[in-house]
């Protein structure tokens, strides 16, 4: 065995993290895979919706159809303009910002579980952690709310006796 073979099996995750760090997974999984056109057009659009300029096309949008109520006699067919038209929109975004934000949350995710088994006398059972069970979630942050509670009591009384 050589010693680059035995120093990757000794740390897999630093072979992993050099692999990502080299190679961008596509939608596919494989890495230099281009994106799919809806990961593309959805993190694009959630980008635009996001912008200083998208919000005042909207708000000069929603204007200039209170400006044409006059000129429209304020009737349902203007008022039904615009509740489709920001119904359709609405429906839309929330798909496609929920698409972005599972993406960015899996992201995240990944890198802190890199965090964690990369960081020695870190519990690498947490790096999973996301996996569990409601019950499981519930358990473990009472466990580690207790743990967090007798750090501070044992702080506490260092400053104590000081």
């Amino acid at each position: 065995m050589t010693a680059e073979k035995s120093s990757t099996s000794k740390t897999p995750h630093r072979t992993a993290a050099r692999l990502a760090a080299h190679s961008s997974p596509g939608a596919d999984g494989h890495p230099n895979a281009r994106p799919s056109r809806f990961n593309a057009f959805a993190q694009h659009t959630a980008h635009l919706a996001g912008r200083p300029g998208t919000f005042i096309l909207a708000a000069t949008i929603i204007a200039v159809w209170a400006l044409t109520g006059p000129l429209f006699g304020y009737s349902d067919t203007w008022q039904l303009v615009i509740n489709t038209g920001t119904t359709i929109v609405t429906f839309l975004m929330v798909f496609l910002i929920q698409h972005t934000q599972n993406r960015d949350a899996l992201a995240f995710q990944i890198k802190l579980d890199e965090l964690i088994i990369a960081m020695e006398g870190a519990e690498n059972r947490m790096a999973g952690a996301e996996d569990l069970c409601d019950a499981d979630l519930e358990a473990l942050h009472d466990a580690y709310r207790k743990r967090a509670s007798e750090a501070l009591e044992t702080l506490e009384k260092r400053r104590g006796t000081r």
